[in-house]
């Protein structure tokens, strides 16, 4: 296996020549915020939260989809990329109806931890506060669109680890929305298993369990990557 040796925030790391910066990173303990990145799923690069600065790009570039190259320089921190995350997670609070007060997902959500860690307590933005559904048609599940930040980690979850493929995104922009099968509702899809995968991969209180309360939504998306590790090796 060939090995590819570059910086990191001026550390030395080695990774396999495979790999992507955001798997060098994370090997190396260096941190670099996501919100679409699952481990055991594909990466689709939509949340734009883990773009790096490469030396010799003016672009920043999507950790997630960028392989290590010998000699590669690249920094994680500098002003320029923090400012541009908290402006991403800023957007993110104004395009739905984030309110975390009353969300089941409070104090365990993704998007929430991203908020706190880079410093955001306001939005310089106007909320679009669109009318967003909320699905409980489903016997155990529900699906709050006012939560969801189109990470499209349920998709992914739902087609290439369960293999059934209830979920997708439909309509474009700020009127683009997760459905089940051809937009019907969650209740009377004739494709769900009710596996509960997409809620394990769920970063925030958009898809949860039904008869959880404020702060109640605890999940482990961990166990997505191990039941595609699992599979793999056969255990």
């Amino acid at each position: 296996m060939s090995v590819r040796t570059l910086s990191i925030n001026g550390q030395q790391v080695s990774a396999p020549a495979e790999a992507t910066v955001l798997e060098a990173a994370r090997d190396a303990g260096i941190t670099i915020p996501t919100l679409c990145h699952l481990d055991g799923l594909s990466d689709v690069g939509a949340c734009r939260l883990c773009l790096v600065e490469i030396t010799g790009s003016n672009k920043l570039q999507p950790a997630c989809h960028t392989r290590v190259a010998e000699g590669m320089e690249v920094q994680t921190e500098t002003p320029r990329l923090q400012q541009y995350r908290r402006m991403v997670v800023e957007l993110l609070f104004a395009e739905r109806n984030h309110v975390c007060a009353v969300c089941v997902a409070n104090g365990h959500c993704e998007l929430q931890n991203l908020a706190r860690a880079l410093g955001m307590y306001h939005v310089r933005f106007d909320y679009l506060s669109p009318t967003c559904a909320v699905d409980i048609t489903h016997s155990r599940f529900g699906i709050d669109h006012n939560r969801c930040v189109l990470c499209a980690r349920c998709v992914r979850a739902c087609d290439e680890v369960e293999g059934v493929h209830t979920w997708d995104i439909a309509g474009r922009g700020v009127a683009s929305r997760v459905i089940s099968d051809l937009d019907q509702p969650w209740g009377e899809s004739t494709s769900c298993t009710a596996c509960g995968k997409c809620v394990l991969a769920c970063p925030t209180g958009a898809i949860f369990r039904r008869g959880v309360t404020v702060g109640e939504m605890e999940r482990d998306s961990a166990k997505i990557r191990f039941i595609v590790e699992a599979r793999n090796q056969r255990w």
